[in-house]
């Protein structure tokens, strides 16, 4: 038969009515249709491009058999078709023939039921339609007249559907379904979610219907009081209707907008004279000026941001690489979780700079927050705003005076916070640093959860063993180790110096420093791990500089090997001047502190006695530990416990300065070995690694600090545990060359290679 295929609407059996055409080959099938038998198969269109023709996936597989009953033209070459639904038909295939087109049907004829299951069905399908009507489905009353007398399912259904404003997507699925009992089925549980859809719908409506009148009352309220206060001579009002103009204006979370609705309609009902309306002003003020919704964009170019990071420092390579991953998973994902990340170094190594040029890099406003000393919580999770005097926390008012809530946060110090009475300042930080409740933090001055997952934290750290465990592990840590003598003379010249210049109203051909006068201040005048002391030196000569130039001896000035010390004095440290000579009893060992690595000599000496024990030189527990330990090693090693007959007294020279770290156990045995045998040990050698009972030699830490001090002090050969080979390979062959790096196992190798036999000490 013709077929006509609708574009949104759906034909159902039983039902009368009309629909307009106007492409040629609908008005064809129609004409078709009514110089035959009138029968006419009508089809619901998919949602894709028939531009191109009709194929039969771009169809639904069932239409409506109808027969047209009037057909009627209309002006613009419409037509407009009457036409009365008579089966249910699943389209076969079609074609195109006689400019139409011409398709093969299936016709669906419905079974009978017997009166029961009519009349249940029937009853059913009704209590549910007066269901939605009473819900406020818009159905028209004599229409429902009509379904009531209606006494066959089938037809039922189908009336139902056409009278009802389901779309044409529900009524094609009404089509779809062959068989009657499932068809049922299914049309009264639609009825039942239309019927609870509308009684929500209602809800809201009433809901907001209230809420209208409340707001309608509260503005009349207003006014009245509005005119209140202009009768007593009050001018809040200006005010609080400034708060609220702001507030309309404000895009915050909707617990944000209501806390400062209901703020400011307390601070209308506080009377001026009033110390409680300058608390609320307050309130209402921070909060207005909180970043809710202001943020920067991301700078996803990778290129761009690597420049930025290496023109701003030498070097950092771990860094660097760290800051470019995050970049390029900000650009692969919309949106990830920011990570903390910790540096970890010695001062003056950069670590602040850094976090600023990383800032720069991702295009994020920077701030900067001193955790240095702070011992109070409220520091950190604000003060309770009925309290005198109080204010939010810190991390609060440094996104506010970022002014968006997506700046790069800089926790300087995180190693030095400490805790009293009022709190532990680490235990509040927790929750700032955590990517899984960092998205609702509770300032307790805002009341109201500030979203804190879009701010990029990162943290500096002089001592990683000063900071909490729990603390520590939210945090990635990246380690910043001292600078070599080849980093110092590029940092010096490349950054350090223009930064001074600059400072100090000096130009590049006023003020020079040549390559080898720039060696020696870092050699003779400086011994850090960082470069804040060769700033501080070249600062100096450019303050010198000032004062030469205008003074108006010269013009300019230019400092090299042979007037430094004219500018600078004489050198504070010789190199090379560890004294190499072979001796017994005392040995050199490699510490790692806080400010980078650094050289320690540990002397031992035996009197006759009863075996007591004496040390001394500012020991920390771990170390006095370790003394211990030594002794009973080296008794394991001797034939004869010659000890119990000599009192030992060990001293780590420096007293005033406190040492503590298991890495001197070697050491310690060695110097312990060698005082009671009596064999001297080489004054050029130096040593770290823990030591076992049973005198094996365990891995240690801050391996590049102590090979960068065992160098500057002209150590030839270094023993460091076999477990640390791995650690030694990722270190530059500046550090490591010209020193000759010997890996132990077991303390028989170490005072085989400290030790000095008899001939060579006659030698």
């Amino acid at each position: 038969m013709p077929m006509v295929a609708l574009r949104g609407m759906t034909l159902l059996p039983h039902t009368t009515v009309h629909f307009d055409i106007s492409r040629s080959e609908s008005i064809e099938a129609v004409k078709l249709a009514m110089a035959a038998d009138q029968y006419l198969y009508v089809v619901t269109q998919l949602e894709k491009d028939n531009s191109q023709g009709f194929q039969k996936d771009s169809l639904h597989n069932v239409g409506c058999v109808v027969k047209v009953k009037q057909i009627i033209k209309i002006p613009k070459n419409v037509v407009r078709v009457l036409v009365e639904g008579e089966y249910r038909g699943e389209l076969i295939t079609f074609e195109e023939q006689d400019s139409c087109y011409q398709a093969e049907v299936r016709i669906w004829k419905d079974i009978d039921l017997s009166s029961e299951e009519e009349e249940a069905y029937c009853s059913s399908l009704l209590d549910a339609v007066r269901a939605c009507y009473d819900a406020g489905m818009k159905i028209n009353t004599a229409a429902l007249q009509k379904l009531s007398k209606q006494k066959k399912a089938a037809v039922l259904i189908d009336m139902l559907a056409e009278q009802s404003p389901f779309s044409y997507e529900k009524r094609q699925a009404i089509l779809d379904i062959e068989d009657l009992h499932e068809r049922v089925k299914y049309v009264l549980t639609l009825l039942h979610s239309e019927a609870e859809i509308y009684q929500i719908r209602r809800q809201l409506q009433e809901q907001l219907k209230g809420c209208v009148e409340r707001n309608q009352r509260e503005y009349v309220l207003r006014e009245q009081q509005k005119l209140i206060q202009e009768e007593l001579g009050e001018k809040d009002a200006s005010d609080t209707q400034e708060y609220r103009k702001e507030l309309e204006r404000l895009q915050a979370p909707q617990e944000v907008q209501e806390k400062l609705r209901k703020e400011i309609r307390r601070l209308e009902a506080i009377p001026v004279t009033s110390s409680e309306s300058t608390v609320s002003r307050n309130y209402i003020e921070t909060l207005l000026e909180y970043p809710w919704s202001k943020a920067t964009e991301d700078n996803r170019d990778l290129r761009q941001a690597e420049r930025i990071l290496n023109e701003d420092h030498y070097g950092l390579e771990k860094v660097k690489e760290r800051v470019l991953d995050f970049l390029a998973v900000r650009n692969m994902v919309s949106a990830g979780d920011s990570p903390i990340i910790c540096l970890a170094g010695p001062p003056g190594t950069g670590k602040t700079s850094v976090a600023r040029s990383i800032a720069a890099a991702v295009n994020k406003e920077y701030v900067r927050i001193s955790l240095g000393g702070v011992r109070d919580e409220a520091e950190i999770r604000g003060h309770r705003k009925t309290y005198v005097g109080a204010m939010p926390g810190r991390i609060a008012s440094a996104i506010t005076k970022a002014g968006v809530n997506n700046p790069l946060v800089l926790l300087d110090e995180v190693d030095k916070l400490s805790n009293d009475y009022k709190g532990d300042p680490s235990s509040a930080l927790l929750e700032v640093l955590d990517a899984e409740q960092n998205c609702r933090f509770v300032d307790h001055y805002f009341e109201v959860p500030i979203d804190l997952s879009q701010v990029l934290f990162i943290t500096t750290a002089n001592d990683v063993s000063r900071i909490p465990k729990p603390l520590l592990d939210r945090m990635e840590l990246i380690e910043v180790s001292g600078y070599t003598q080849n980093e110092k003379f590029h940092i010096g010249k490349e950054f350090l110096l223009q930064k001074q210049r600059r400072r100090h109203g000096l130009k590049a051909k006023q003020f020079q420093i040549d390559d080898a006068a720039l060696n020696r201040i870092i050699q003779e005048y400086t011994r850090e791990a960082g470069v804040r002391g060769l700033e501080r030196q070249i600062a100096a000569l450019c303050r010198k500089a000032d004062r030469v130039i205008a003074g108006g001896e010269r013009k300019s000035l230019k400092i090299t090997c042979r007037n430094l010390e004219q500018y600078l004095g004489i050198p504070k440290y010789e190199q090379n001047v560890w004294d190499i000579e072979p001796k017994t009893g005392i040995v050199t060992g490699l510490a790692w502190t806080s400010a980078g690595g650094d050289t320690l000599s540990v002397e031992v000496s035996l009197t006759p006695g009863t075996g007591k024990i004496e040390l001394t030189g500012n020991l920390g527990d771990v170390m006095k530990e370790s003394a211990r330990l030594a002794i009973s090693c080296v008794r394991s090693m001797l034939e004869e416990d010659i000890l119990k007959e000599q009192d030992i007294h060990i001293h780590v020279p420096e007293g005033a300065v406190p040492k503590d770290g298991p890495s001197a156990g070697i050491t310690m045995t060695t110097a312990i070995y060698s005082a009671v045998t009596g064999r001297k040990v080489r004054g050029d050698i130096a040593m770290t690694g823990e030591v076992t009972l049973r005198g094996r030699v365990l891995p240690i830490g801050g391996l590049k600090e102590k090979l960068l001090a065992a160098k500057q002090h002209g150590i030839r050969e270094v023993l460091v545990p076999e477990r640390n080979r791995k650690d030694i390979g990722e270190l530059s062959e500046e550090i490591t060359g010209g020193m000759r790096i010997t890996y132990v196992t077991v303390m028989e190798d170490v005072l085989k290679c400290a030790l000095l036999s008899g001939k060579d000490e006659r030698e």
